[in-house]
C-alpha cells in the first residue's frame, strides 16, 4: 500500500465516503417533506390511512438518520486526514457553514425524537405536526450549509490570498458566494424529488407483489403526485445551474458540452464519441440549444475548451455523467406524467403492470441522478480543490498509509449499508401495512380514488 499514490487515494476515499453518506443525506433532506404531506393529508381529511403513512415512513427515516451520522462523521474527519493543506489554507472560510450545519443537525434530531415519541399525545392532532416543521428546517439548513461550503470551493470569495494563506476572511461573504443559490436551490429540489420518487417506488412494489389495499394506492398517489412536481422544479432549477455555468465557470460547461471552440449559436451534443482530434462522432446535434442554455438566446456567445490551459481543463468523461443526468431528469419527469393519465393507457385499469414497473425505477433512477450530479460537480472542478486557487494535488495528505484507510472504510460502509438493509427489512416484514391497518380499523376500503 506504501507506493499507491495518496492523492489518488485520498479523492477515492473520499469519492466513496460522500458516494454513501448522499444517499443518506438525500433521504434525511427530503423525507420530513413527505413526512409532513402525508400527516397534513391525513388531517385535512380525515383519513387514518395518510396518518399511517407518516408512521410507517418515520420508523424508516429515523434508521436512515442514524446510519447517517457515522458516514457524515466520517466526512469531517477526513477533511482533516486526508486534506490537511486545504483545511488549514481554507478552512477559515468554510468554518462557518461546518459549525452551522453541526448546530441545524442538533435541530432537527431533537425535534425528530419529540415527533417520533408524541404520535397521540396531542388533542388537536396539528400541534403534532407542526414539530415536523422545525425537523424539516434542520434537515434542509443542514444541505443548505454544507452545500454553500462546496459553492465556495467553485466560487471562492470573501478573503485575500496572502503568501499562499487566505487571510481578511469574511466568512458570510464567502458562504454566500454566487455558486450558492443555485446549487442550494438544485440539491434541495433533487433531495425531495429523490425522496418522493423512493417512496413512490416502494408503494409500486407492494401493489406489483399483489397488494390491492387502497392504503397503498393512496400512497402511490400522494408519491407519484410529489415526485412530479419536484422533479419539474428540480429540471428549471437545471437550466439555471446551466446558465450559472456558462457565466462563472465556462470551462465546466465547455467540457461537459464537448464545446471547444468559442461561438455564438453553439450547438448541444448529446451523446457521440470524441476522437483524439476532439471531433465528435455518432452525436445527437441539437442546432442553437446550448447558447439558448447559456442565455436564452441564440446569439448568446459561449466561451469554449480551447480559451483554458490543457492542465486546467476538467476530464472530458464529464460529457457523459452530464448526457446521463439529463436524461433520467426527464425520465423523472415522464413517468410521473404518464401516472397522471394512466386511465387512457393501454393496459390492466387503473395500474398497468409496465407503469407499475417504471414507477418502482423512479427511486433508482433518481439516486442516479444525485450521483451522476456530484460527479458531473466534483470531475467537473477539476485540477482544483478550490477554483483558481488551489489544486487537489496540493492539498491532499502526503502519508502512505491512505490505502489502509481506504480498507478499513469499505468493511465500515458495508457493514454500515448491510446492517441498514437488514433493519429496515425486518422493522417492516414484522409488522406489515396490513396489519397496522386491521389494528387501526382501517380494512374497509371504500370507494377507490386514488
Amino acid at each position: 500500500m506504501s507506493s499507491l499514490d495518496p492523492v489518488l487515494m485520498s479523492r477515492i476515499l473520499t469519492g466513496l465516503t460522500l458516494f454513501v453518506h448522499i444517499v443518506l443525506a438525500t433521504i434525511g433532506v427530503g423525507i420530513p417533506i413527505m413526512l409532513a404531506l402525508a400527516e397534513w393529508r391525513g388531517i385535512r381529511t380525515g383519513d387514518d390511512h395518510y396518518t399511517l403513512l407518516a408512521r410507517r415512513w418515520a420508523r424508516g427515516y429515523v434508521i436512515t438518520v442514524a446510519v447517517g451520522v457515522v458516514t457524515g462523521t466520517a466526512i469531517g474527519l477526513q477533511l482533516s486526514l486526508l486534506w490537511p493543506t486545504f483545511m488549514r489554507v481554507a478552512g477559515k472560510a468554510i468554518a462557518l457553514p461546518l459549525f452551522m450545519e453541526t448546530f441545524a443537525f442538533f435541530v432537527e434530531a431533537i425535534f425528530l425524537g419529540i415527533y417520533l415519541y408524541t404520535w397521540d399525545r396531542f388533542k388537536n392532532k396539528s400541534t403534532h405536526l407542526l414539530l415536523l416543521i422545525p425537523v424539516a428546517i434542520g434537515s434542509s439548513a443542514s444541505a443548505f450549509f454544507i452545500t454553500s461550503m462546496n459553492a465556495f470551493m467553485n466560487q471562492p470569495q470573501g478573503f485575500e490570498l496572502v503568501d499562499g494563506v487566505f487571510t481578511n476572511v469574511n466568512p458570510f461573504v464567502a458562504m454566500f458566494n454566487p455558486a450558492t443559490p443555485t446549487k442550494v436551490s438544485h440539491v434541495l429540489a433533487s433531495a425531495f424529488t429523490t425522496s418522493a420518487g423512493v417512496l413512490a417506488s416502494i408503494a409500486a412494489f407492494s401493489l406489483l407483489k399483489g397488494s390491492t389495499h387502497v392504503y397503498f394506492k393512496k400512497a402511490l398517489k400522494l408519491t407519484v403526485v410529489s415526485a412530479f412536481v419536484f422533479a419539474v422544479a428540480t429540471v428549471a432549477i437545471g437550466d439555471f445551474s446551466g446558465k450559472f455555468l456558462a457565466k462563472y465557470q465556462p470551462e465546466k460547461l465547455a467540457a461537459a458540452e464537448w464545446h471547444f471552440e468559442t461561438m455564438t449559436r453553439a450547438p448541444l451534443i448529446y451523446g457521440g464519441i470524441l476522437d483524439e482530434n476532439h471531433e465528435v462522432k455518432y452525436a445527437l446535434k441539437i442546432p442553437y440549444a446550448l447558447s439558448i442554455l447559456a442565455g436564452n438566446n441564440p446569439a448568446t456567445k459561449v466561451i469554449g475548451l480551447n480559451e483554458f490551459p490543457e492542465d486546467e481543463r476538467p476530464p472530458l468523461s464529464v460529457h457523459y455523467y452530464f448526457d446521463l443526468k439529463v436524461t433520467i431528469g426527464a425520465l423523472l419527469v415522464l413517468i410521473p406524467l404518464l401516472y397522471l393519465f394512466r386511465r387512457k393507457l393501454p393496459g390492466k385499469k387503473p395500474y398497468p403492470k409496465w407503469l407499475l414497473l417504471s414507477i418502482v425505477a423512479l427511486g433508482p433512477l433518481a439516486m442516479s441522478a444525485i450521483w451522476l450530479g456530484w460527479f458531473l460537480a466534483e470531475i467537473g472542478r477539476q485540477p482544483w480543490i478550490v477554483r483558481g486557487y488551489m489544486k487537489v494535488a496540493d492539498a491532499a495528505t502526503t502519508s502512505t498509509s491512505v490505502g489502509w484507510m481506504l480498507l478499513l472504510f469499505i468493511v465500515l460502509y458495508l457493514v454500515l449499508s448491510v446492517s441498514a438493509i437488514r433493519v429496515l427489512s425486518q422493522l417492516f416484514r414484522n409488522k406489515s401495512a396490513e396489519e397496522e391497518i386491521r389494528a387501526l380499523g382501517l380494512e374497509i376500503e371504500g370507494e377507490d380514488r386514488a
